[in-house]
This record gives C-alpha cells, sequence and structure tokens, in this order.
C-alpha cells in the first residue's frame, strides 16, 4: 500500500512540476491532430457522429428497435457509445506516444512518462464536448437531465486513471515489439462487439451476464447510462466498484512499473 501511495503521490508532483510544458505539449498535440486541417476540430466529430448515425439507422429505423428502459434507442445508444469513443481514441492514441516523440526520449530535463498521458488528455478535451453532445440529445428529446449527471467526472477520473496505465504499459511495449500496436487495434475492435454498447447486457442469460460485467470497460460505459438514464449513483454498486478499482489500482500500478523498468532501454531501439 505504501509502495502505491508513494508512486501516486510521485506521479502527481511530476505533473505539477512539468505542468507548464505538459500544457505546452497537449496544446500542441492538440492543434496538430485536429487543427492543421481545413475542416479542424470537426474531424474528431465526424467519425463518431457518422458511426452512431449507421446504428442508429440499422436499428432504430431499420429493425424498428424498440425503446431500451423506456428511452428512446439513440439516447442509449450514444450514452454508451461516446465513452468507448473516449477509450479507443485514448488507448489508440497513446500507444503511440512513445514512437511518435521519439525525438524527446533523450531528453533529459524531460519525464517521457508524461507523453502517454498528454495523449489520454488530448482524448479528454475532445471527450468532453462530446458530454455537451449527449446534454444537447437529451433536450432535443425533451428529456431532463438530473443531478445523477454529475457522476460522469467521477466515470471520466476512472477512465482516466486506467486508460493512463494501459498507455504506459502499451506504449512502452510498442517499441520493441511493433505488433503490439496492431494487437491494440485488435482490441479496441473485438472490444466494441463484446462490450455491451449497442446491446444490452440483459439479453444475455443471467448466468453469462456476470461474466461481461467483469470487463472494466463496461463498469464505463454501463456508468454513463446510470448517469443519464437509470438515475443510479456509482456507489450503490458496492462489489462493481470495488472490482473496478482494484483492477485500475493494478493496470495503473503495474504500468508505471513496467514503464520505468523499459524506459532506459528505449533510446536502443529508438
Amino acid at each position: 500500500m505504501r509502495y502505491i501511495i508513494r508512486n501516486f503521490r510521485n506521479f502527481i508532483t511530476a505533473f505539477y512540476t512539468d505542468r507548464a510544458l505538459l500544457l505546452q505539449l497537449i496544446g500542441r498535440d492538440f492543434k496538430e491532430k485536429y487543427l492543421g486541417s481545413y475542416m479542424g476540430l470537426l474531424w474528431a466529430f465526424i467519425q463518431p457522429m457518422v458511426t452512431i448515425a449507421i446504428f442508429w439507422f440499422v436499428f432504430d429505423v431499420g429493425f424498428k428497435v424498440a425503446p431500451v428502459q423506456d428511452f428512446p434507442f439513440v439516447l442509449w445508444l450514444i450514452t454508451g457509445m461516446i465513452p468507448w469513443f473516449f477509450i479507443a481514441e485514448a488507448l489508440g492514441s497513446g500507444t503511440n506516444a512513445i514512437v511518435e516523440h521519439s525525438y524527446l526520449v533523450n531528453k533529459i530535463v524531460f519525464r517521457v512518462s508524461m507523453l502517454p498521458l498528454i495523449k489520454v488528455v488530448t482524448a479528454t478535451i475532445v471527450h468532453l464536448f462530446f458530454i455537451l453532445v449527449i446534454f444537447l440529445f437529451f433536450f432535443l428529446y425533451h428529456i431532463e437531465v438530473t443531478v445523477f449527471a454529475l457522476q460522469v467526472i467521477y466515470y471520466l477520473f476512472a477512465t482516466i486513471i486506467i486508460m493512463t496505465g494501459l498507455c504506459w504499459i502499451t506504449s512502452a511495449l510498442v517499441v520493441f515489439l511493433k505488433d503490439v500496436g496492431q494487437l491494440v487495434a485488435m482490441f479496441i475492435q473485438i472490444g466494441f462487439w463484446f462490450t455491451p454498447i449497442f446491446w444490452s447486457v440483459t439479453i444475455l442469460p443471467e448466468k453469462y451476464q456476470k461474466w461481461v460485467k467483469l470487463n472494466p470497460i463496461f463498469y464505463i460505459t454501463e456508468g454513463y447510462r446510470d448517469a443519464f438514464i437509470h438515475k443510479v449513483w456509482f456507489w450503490e454498486h458496492v462489489s462493481q466498484s470495488l472490482y473496478f478499482w482494484f483492477f485500475a489500482v493494478v493496470v495503473f500500478m503495474g504500468g508505471a512499473l513496467i514503464f520505468t523498468r523499459l524506459r532506459p532501454h528505449f533510446s536502443d531501439v529508438l
């Protein structure tokens, strides 16, 4: 426990100490990714919104799927897909953070461990806009957003923690094993279909539901639905919350450990 607390404290201290440089790099990363073209930030929305529109058309218009838990299907869909877009973007871009910024690896004054976090923060900025999209859709459907929606902050923090840990692991490994990038892309694709995002876990027999709920991403996507649709506080899911945070802490600390062990060897292969 002391090791966990000490490492987390060191992480926060490093973030605060290098905050000016980090904010500069976050701003540069955001500009390079979204503001370097004519349509700029719109590109961050176009692909996800097109994906949502396709699923809405296929299931709502084509198959005429009934409202899920008395909510319009499109609202139920976006509250699950938008956190998934955040997860996919953070993990996908974070995996390539070290390779993409290899010129910073040999900079003694720079903490290379912050590079994956920069990608996660950039994805977070875009995700904040998408959260506003959720509010907009609820407004258009004349459905009230209650105080339960405030816990999106909690689920966002939970996502950042677990994504940072995962990105430390994958970004360190991809330096030595290029195939890791392809495996991550495959994992993201498979995860989309196996996580209850456009389908409800309730369609499965109860004996199988418990296995799906072991997926930590389910905790996050379902948490967004709890915030906007089910109106359930996160502390009401005691066992699931404890399991998620145990998993998240293991991933976060494991990621920090793996990254620290592999960091001295980055310059040998980059």
